[in-house]
């Protein structure tokens, strides 16, 4: 018995834990926490981020580069064979004109340094430096780029779960529908009011309903993985999505402006602003490489000579050597390599230039396209809607006048098709309307 209930007790502890890991992987977003888990989870916003960190590493890299620079060696050799030189063997009494072989220097020698340098002037480090903050700049609209990306894509798949949801309920509701007067039509059947043909009809219907039922609960399930992809979570976390299409308000003639739009509202404008202004500093640096370049410099050094391994002992002398200095470079001549440098920065300039053109021009067409597209879609879902209501009265009358035994099952069923045709109708227009709300705010830099 002790047994059995540790064991129970075992097996419902497991299961709570079960349950509570199995909790902590359901969410329940509205489209604004979603779009907030994304830019905090999603792949792509996450490399922007740490591609915007590099940027900042790069730009103490640079200004580094302008400090003190110190560095410390120690070199320890042995020589196997001691150099040979010749000197003058009339210096020992030999003859003039020939030379003798000597070995000069010890077995072991030792060399421990300390060197220090220091920039004064260089116009290129300069420039350098505020070039590295406009590219950090870059990469911070860079981020905010994907950023705005992500919110687009996460809206547009949170809006497709949304429309495939309802979708699904009407399918159901449809096929609760036609289910109920399959059954009444059996009825008839059994009791000779109405054809074999009549319910044959319905069956095919009925039939394909449930077709339709099933690729819409897989389409609806693909599209919750896909929200889930592109919000960066786990694909086989539950996710409830709290917002409901019936709160979205679309007021599309508040949306259309028509004043002149301010370019820096879109962060791709800033992108090509701030390449510009690389392509400026780039510039001005081939031009101040012609400028000299002045340093100062120090370094303290010792050495030892041994014949014995003994060069770390204190006893015996280090002898030191130290120097200070500076330097100044000036560039004459070299091949015109510079010249070609700053031709090379003048075009890319220009074409900086050009690119600041085309952007604009490309913000302006896709507003224009946006705004087009956006109205259409506006007047297709007015018009779908007034569809839907025409088919569901088409429908309620078709079918009461079956019931009185005045109208056909043909009439009936054609007109039940005619309503699910309507629905798919609207919720493609609505769809289509969601997509286009959002791409016109996204053109127009609503999105942040």
């Amino acid at each position: 018995m002790k047994k059995l209930i540790l064991l129970v007790g075992t097996v419902c502890i497991t299961l709570y834990s079960f349950s509570q890991t199995k909790d902590s992987f359901s969410y329940s977003f509205s489209l604004q926490k979603a779009i907030e888990f994304a830019l905090q989870n999603q792949k792509d916003v996450k490399n922007a981020i740490i591609d915007e960190q590099i940027a900042q590493k790069k730009v103490n890299e640079i200004a580094g580069m302008g400090l003190p620079q110190i560095n410390s060696s120690f070199d320890l050799r042995e020589f196997i064979e001691i150099p040979t030189s010749l000197i003058p063997a009339e210096i020992f009494g030999g003859a003039p004109g020939t030379f003798a072989a000597v070995k000069f220097g010890t077995k072991y020698n030792a060399t421990a340094g300390l060197d220090a340098s220091q920039l004064i002037f260089s116009g290129e480090y300069f420039l350098g430096v505020k070039a590295s903050k406009v590219f950090v700049e870059l990469s911070t609209k860079s981020t905010q780029r994907t950023k705005i990306e992500t919110s687009a894509t996460v809206s547009k798949a949170y809006y497709t779960v949304l429309v495939n949801e309802e979708r699904i309920k009407l399918i159901d509701a449809t096929v609760s529908r036609i289910k109920k007067t399959l059954t009444d039509t059996k009825a008839l059947l059994d009791n000779g009011f109405v054809e074999k043909i009549d319910y044959d009809r319905l069956t095919v219907t009925y039939n394909n309903l449930l077709v339709e039922q099933e690729k819409m609960q897989r389409l609806l399930s693909l599209g919750n993985y896909l929200l889930k992809y592109q919000m960066g979570m786990d694909v086989n976390a539950r996710l409830l999505l709290t917002d409901k299409l019936a709160d979205v308000k679309f007021d599309f003639t508040n949306s259309i402006s028509t004043q002149k739009f301010d370019y820096e509202k879109r962060i791709e404008y800033g992108l090509f602003q701030s390449q510009y202004k690389l392509a400026k500093l780039d510039l001005k640096r081939q031009r101040l490489s012609y400028l000299p370049t002045a340093f100062a410099y120090g370094s303290l050094s010792g050495s030892a000579q041994r014949n014995e391994f003994d060069v770390f002992n204190t006893d015996k002398k280090w002898f030191p050597t130290s120097v200070i200095g500076a330097k100044i470079t000036m560039p004459i001549f070299n091949g015109l390599q510079r010249h070609s440098k700053n031709q090379q920065a003048k075009l890319s300039l220009q074409k900086a230039e050009n690119n600041m053109d085309f952007i604009k021009n490309s913000i302006d067409l896709e507003i224009a396209s946006s705004t087009a597209i956006l109205q259409n879609a506006a007047s297709s879902l007015e018009n779908q809607k007034k569809n839907i209501l025409i088919a569901e009265d088409v429908v309620r009358v078709s079918k009461l006048k079956y019931e009185q035994g005045v109208g056909s099952n043909l009439e009936m069923i054609t007109a039940e098709t005619s309503l699910k045709e309507a629905q798919t109708n609207y919720f493609n227009a609505l769809f289509d309307a969601l997509v286009a709300k959002i791409d016109y705010d996204k053109a127009n830099g609503n999105l942040k």
